[in-house]
């Protein structure tokens, strides 16, 4: 009897043998059914040697219970009298929950742990064809796989088998599982077997012979007429043969799932056809096949079905398997996959993933799988589809170093330990480690760490993985195996006098300045010496196809000057491929994109990132400026920051449209230079909307802390509130302000111009930043007015004053900044001006058209030729821009599809509503977006803004490239432009000055 208040010794014994609940496990051993057992040491001594002692114990209650009298006498003598049972048992009990629950359901199966000879200790295919053998449908089939499933995680937990022979075991179980599968198909349709040879092809880690406990089994299907019949029978037969066994593994039934067959792996993916001829899949893979479906191709493996067939499958393949590294960009193809796999992860569970993290299982595995494809074409020993005996054949071969296979060798095998133990606990499919205590402790306790396990397991599992992420940059992502990969022999080194040589045919303008930076890069024994050695040869290739190779090179020295001695810049030219090739992209296509680099060259990171070259969101670019504004101690500090936020958006928008022009060996140049425009449109309207926003908050909080004593909204105008701006654009506005309640309107009206006169103080203050320029010219009397005015003033203006031409202007107007409830009254009031009932007067029509021809007239500069003025000349911007508004301007009341701030979007609409014929639109759209990008590129190409082609050789051909155009292509370029304006002002003619409108 225990003494209350006094723990009972059984309780200080679960305690001491690592229970966590030791009431709860003292109340199960109490269980009746555990009397003849309950006070025999070993028993409590083999629970405490289990992953989890408290499940372990729970699962065998809950078995014993499970059995009848006779069943259960003999299970607990043998549990207690065979210490193979006892630690097989518990071992799976304390390890699976899952595995428990299948126990509990078939008592009975507990005798499959019991053999303990030779053949069990490691079985094949046949001895688990032998256990699926009574399978004879999916539910008993199910069963079948259980018990054999239990088998292998004994021999696991044990230490029987280690992670490579358990994953061997799994892949043989699969193997015997999709035989017994297909037989029970064949059974069921026994005409459609007869009418084909299928063979299954396995994939992935089962072709590998490398599967985890629960995984998707990856298959091809490969078919051909049976006894020469009918070829398209034949495949309609084997294709529901293939989707009843896909079925059979993969549908939910009363014991479950075994595992989902996927059949995406085939040509075409889920878009093809499930079953092909043998001369189908070779047709595909010899025509379309793009490379990672080669490197799928390693672990292709016949497991099932017609064995001959599968044979020739895999050796018509294999030749082709081993060819794939001499496809252009292989390389870059393989890295970029890789980096698309990361990209994918949710960012909550990067940390956690096991499978696809950084330095994680996929990191070894894609190492391994491009070496092998690099120098498996010469060497056959490397055609393994399993990964580690494939990185043993590596270090044998001398391609990995042997420590280095040795790290890896030991990191890949924790980790899918790990792995196998995770996934083992419920059989469900998941690569994430737990964040339960718990789970983490049984975890640990399962990989044998047995003092601290959850602090132990950490700190292996971070070890490892970073030993993962050394070598797999290492390996992976080294320059040498572009050399192999892809360039000629003798480019992979560089001498002096080869340089000279090769400077001169890529046509370097100054080769002797050239090699003096070549010299300056790659002379000396450091690591950023090597590293630029390694890449310069490939750079120069890359400098050479662009206008102007001498700036790049130039570029590419100042970069590395600034941040040669920085180590993730060293890293970012070394390991991302991309990112070398998007460098050399942006130095050599002109002096924006540099200048904005250099003036804060940490942005070269961007080019590395997959995604860095997406322009970013309004939303996320304000609430980036806003926080940067509210860590500021000072306005100029808060703006300079907005103003440095805005420079990095600048360089990465210009990175992208030229890098979108030019497209690199990754990925083509962008075949809709409308696309082009737009994006660059959003992206500098959005970046300048930020900073606007930025500086507005600054500049109230200086004065007024966080409430202005008025409301106020910033309005865009022009391109910035039609988001057309260019990279060199003033950010046109109007600034509206509404007293706040009990405010005087001339406290207020002051608040909101010292505001205004802030804000533009601040975004022009000298820096090394790029200034925005406020324009505020379109307000009520121009300049004659004041900067702000109240909705009221507004109101009252535009009601007794306003000129037609101011209403055109207000087409353009959009809220930027600001209370967005204000601006939005705003827009309200100005909707009646810009869109009037019935359409404008003739006699507004008329007025139009008179300041346009004006325009026309006193505005061209001087001397400049009015077929190549983008902004004014013949079919340019502003011959398109005002015959759309004057659409807009005559129909927007009546057509809602007119009612946008933006050029293109309103031609579309004017298109749609029959307001334009289909050739008109074509041919304004297509001129306005050619101005416009002539427009951008000569800003790119010059470092400053212009309307006009650039009279300088090189800085047109520069344009020219920017525009698609190959070298020597210039008057092409300016032909094509003069034609397209002159068809485009010969549309103006009859749309705007015509008398049909």
């Amino acid at each position: 009897m225990t003494v209350p208040g006094r723990r009972s010794s059984t309780f200080t014994r679960l305690l001491r043998h690592g229970f966590t609940d030791p009431s709860a496990s003292e109340r199960l051993l109490e269980t009746p059914e555990l009397a003849p057992v309950r006070s025999d040491p070993v028993l409590l001594d083999a629970l405490g040697a289990t992953a989890d002692p408290d499940l372990a114990l729970l699962g065998l209650v809950r078995i014993v219970e499970a059995q009848d009298a006779d069943e259960r006498r003999a299970l607990l003598d043998t549990l207690v009298t065979a210490k193979p049972l006892r630690d097989r048992l518990l071992g799976v009990l304390g390890a699976s929950e899952a595995l428990g629950d299948h126990l509990a359901r078939h008592p009975r199966d507990w005798h499959a742990l019991v053999t303990y000879e030779a053949a069990d200790l490691h079985p094949g295919v046949a001895e688990f064809e032998r256990g699926l053998a009574e399978a004879t449908d999916p539910v008993t089939l199910r069963v079948a796989y259980r018990r054999c499933l239990l088998a292998i995680a004994a021999r696991d937990v044990c230490g029987t088998t280690d992670m490579a022979e358990t994953a061997a075991e799994l892949a043989d179980l699969a193997t015997a599982t999709l035989r017994a599968a297909l037989a029970i198909a064949r059974t069921a349709a026994p005409e459609d077997a007869a009418r084909c040879r299928l063979a299954v092809i396995a994939m992935g880690k089962c072709g590998g012979h490398e599967l985890n406990y629960v995984s998707d089994v990856d298959v091809i299907f490969v078919a051909e007429p049976a006894d020469g019949g009918d070829e398209g029978k034949a495949m309609q037969a084997a294709s529901r043969l293939a989707a009843h066994l896909m079925r059979i593994c993969s549908e939910t039934t009363v014991e479950g799932v075994i595992w989902p067959v996927d059949a995406n792996l085939r040509p075409e993916g889920r878009n093809g056809p499930l079953v092909r001829t043998l001369s189908s899949h070779l047709a595909y893979y010899q025509r379309w096949a793009k490379t990672w479906e080669f490197q799928a191709l390693l672990k292709a493996r016949p497991v099932a079905g017609d064995p001959e067939l599968g044979q020739d499958y895999v050796e018509a393949v294999s030749p082709l398997v081993w060819q794939a590294a001499e496809r252009d960009n292989f390389v870059a193809d393989v890295q970029k996959m890789r980096r698309r796999v990361v990209d994918n992860i949710p960012a909550a569970q990067v940390e956690r993933e096991l499978k696809l993290g950084p330095g994680g299982l996929r990191d070894v595995e894609f190492a391994v799988q491009l070496l092998q494809l690099v120098h498996g074409r010469s060497d056959a020993t490397l055609h393994s589809g399993t990964t580690l005996d494939a990185l043993a054949a590596l270090a044998a071969g001398g391609y990995v170093g042997r420590a280095d296979a040795a790290q890896l060798d030991e990191a890949y095998r924790f980790l899918r330990a790990m792995e196998h133990r995770i996934q083992l606990h419920r059989l469900r499919r998941t690569h994430l480690v737990p964040e339960d205590e718990a789970d983490l402790r049984r975890l640990g306790r399962s990989l044998g760490l047995r003092t601290e396990p959850v602090v132990s397991l950490n700190k292996e599992w971070k070890r490892h993985a970073s030993v993962v992420r050394r070598l797999h940059e290492k390996l992976f992502y080294r320059p040498l195996l572009d050399a192999v990969a892809q360039l000629a022999p003798g480019e992979t080194r560089l001498s002096a006098r080869a340089a000279a040589h090769r400077l001169e045919a890529l046509g370097y303008a100054d080769p002797a300045a050239a090699l003096r930076h070549l010299e300056a890069l790659s002379s000396g024994v450091s690591r950023k010496a090597a590293i630029q050695r390694t890449l310069l040869p490939v750079l120069l290739g890359w400098f050479a196809d662009s206008a102007d190779p001498d700036a790049g090179l130039l570029g590419f020295r100042k970069v590395s000057d600034a941040l040669g001695k920085t180590p993730w810049y060293l890293r970012l030219l070394r390991d991302e491929g991309a990112a070398a090739e998007n460098l050399a992209r942006v130095l050599s296509a002109g002096r924006l994109a540099p200048d904005l680099l250099l003036r804060a060259p940490e942005a070269v990171a961007i080019l590395g990132d997959p995604d860095g070259l997406v322009p970013r969101g309004r939303d996320h670019l304000e609430q980036e400026v806003l926080a940067a504004v509210g860590r500021a101690e000072t306005a100029e500090g808060a703006v300079a920051a907005a103003r440095g936020v805005r420079r990095r958006e600048l360089f990465r928008t210009t990175a992208g449209d030229l890098i979108g022009s030019y497209g690199t060996e990754d990925s083509p140049a962008e075949e809709d230079p409308g696309a082009l425009v737009d994006r660059v449109g959003n992206a500098v309207t959005d970046l300048n909307a930020a900073t606007v926003a930025g500086a507005l908050r600054a500049a109230v909080r200086a004065e007024w802390g966080d409430t202005l004593p008025t409301r106020f909204a910033v309005i865009g105008m022009g391109r910035f509130g039609g988001h057309e701006l260019s990279y060199g654009s003033d950010a046109d506005v109007l600034f509206v302000h509404e007293p706040r309640e009990g405010v005087d309107e001339q406290e207020a009206a002051k608040a909101a111009n010292r505001v205004v006169a802030e804000m533009r103080r601040l975004l022009q203050l000298p820096t090394a930043d790029p200034p925005l320029l406020i324009d505020a010219d379109l307000r009520p009397e121009g300049k004659s007015g004041p900067m702000a005015r109240t909705l009221k003033s507004y109101e009252a203006y535009y009601r007794r004053w306003s000129l037609v031409w101011e209403s055109q202007a207000l087409l353009r107007a959009e809220v930027m900044a600001g209370d967005s409830d204000l601006g939005a009254r705003f827009i309200d009031l100005i909707d009646p001006l810009r869109y009037p009932v019935e359409g404008l007067g003739d006699d507004a029509v008329r007025e139009i058209r008179r300041l346009k021809a004006r325009m026309e007239s006193e505005r061209m500069p001087r001397g400049a030729d009015p077929t190549l003025h983008t902004k004014l000349g013949r079919g340019g911007l502003s011959d398109v821009e005002w015959t759309v508004q004057l659409l807009q301007m005559r129909h927007g009341w009546d057509e809602p599809g007119l009612r946008t701030t933006r050029t293109r979007q309103a031609l579309a609409a004017a298109h749609a509503a029959g307001l334009i014929g289909t050739e008109d639109a074509s041919i304004l759209d297509e001129a306005w977006v050619l101005a416009t990008r002539v427009r951008n590129g000569v800003m790119l190409v010059r470092g400053r803004a212009g309307d006009t082609f650039p009279s300088d050789g090189r800085e047109l051909a520069a344009v020219g490239r920017y525009l698609g155009y190959e070298p020597g292509h210039v008057g092409d370029m300016l032909e094509d432009y003069r034609r397209l304006t002159r068809r485009a002002r010969a549309v103006v003619e009859e749309l705007f000055y015509g008398a049909h409108l």
